[in-house]
C-alpha cells in the first residue's frame, strides 16, 4: 500500500459545480490521503480526510455500480481501463463526459476529474 498526500488542488475549472456549495467551501480547504493497494488488475482505494472518507474497490476492464456517496452522490455505471501507463474511468449515468485518469509521474500521483465541460486536476505527493 502506498499512501499519497494532496499538498493543493492544482486546477481547477468549474470543477465543483454539481457540489453544494458548503461543501465546496469545506473541500478546498481539506487535506487528502489517498491510499492504494493494487493487485494486478485488482485495486483497493481509499481517499481519507477530515471531513469524508470514500473507499473504491474495483478490477480493471470489469465495469460495476458505483454510488459517489459523500462526493456527488449520485450512482453511476464504471468501467476502469488502462491506456499505456494510465488508468482511465469512464463513468455512466446522468452526466455526459464524466469520470477520471490517473497515473503516477515520479513521485507525484496525478488525478483528472471530468464532468460535462468541468475539470479538476488534483496532484498527491508520495508520503
Amino acid at each position: 500500500m502506498q499512501p499519497w498526500g494532496l499538498p493543493q488542488i492544482i486546477k481547477v475549472i468549474n470543477c465543483s459545480k454539481s457540489i453544494d456549495f458548503a461543501t465546496r467551501k469545506i473541500a478546498v480547504c481539506l487535506h487528502q490521503t489517498k491510499i492504494i493497494d493494487q493487485d494486478g488488475d485488482n485495486f483497493k482505494t481509499k481517499t481519507n480526510s477530515t471531513f469524508r472518507n470514500y473507499n473504491l474497490d474495483f478490477t480493471v476492464g470489469v465495469e460495476f455500480d458505483e454510488f459517489t456517496k459523500g462526493l456527488d452522490d449520485r450512482h453511476v455505471k464504471s468501467l476502469i481501463t488502462w491506456e499505456g501507463d494510465v488508468l482511465v474511468c469512464v463513468q455512466k449515468g446522468e452526466k455526459e463526459n464524466r469520470g477520471w485518469r490517473q497515473w503516477v509521474e515520479g513521485d507525484k500521483l496525478h488525478l483528472k476529474l471530468t464532468c460535462g465541460d468541468q475539470v479538476c486536476l488534483q496532484v498527491f505527493k508520495k508520503k
